[in-house]
């Protein structure tokens, strides 16, 4: 079944510089994504309650934007992206979360990212 992509964007009380660091880190990562996140080159290992999943650092701009690519799926063109993107008038900051799942686990998965940035909001204060 193909993936289909799709973006959620939700505001976020903090400066771009310090939710960058909470997305492009393995320790920021740790904070709200996974339990551990280890880092070696291009490849990025997540830890869940003893399962893992390996993803490849596609690109990161800082302060910007980070995209991972799941390596169980080297062969679509799915991947995920962290994107923060400023208001150019009242400087409020959104992060933009791009994603793929299959129609059926659409709403599932838009629900899992909520879930995930409302545990980042949390720990940031926001």
């Amino acid at each position: 079944m193909d993936k289909v992509k799709y973006e959620i964007e939700f505001p976020i009380h903090a400066s771009p510089s310090m939710l960058y660091q909470y997305f492009a880190t393995p320790s920021g990562l740790e904070e709200w994504f996974a339990d551990k996140v280890n880092s070696r080159g291009k490849r990025i290992t997540f830890f869940w309650d003893g399962s893992e999943e390996e993803a490849s650092i596609i690109t990161r701009k800082n302060e910007e934007r980070a995209r991972y690519k799941w390596t169980e799926s080297e062969d679509d063109d799915s991947y995920f992206e962290f994107r923060i993107q400023v208001d150019a008038i009242t400087k409020d900051v959104s992060l933009i979360i791009t994603d793929f799942a299959e129609e059926d686990e659409l709403e599932e998965s838009k629900m899992l990212w909520e879930n995930q940035i409302d545990e980042l909001k949390h720990r940031i204060g926001a």
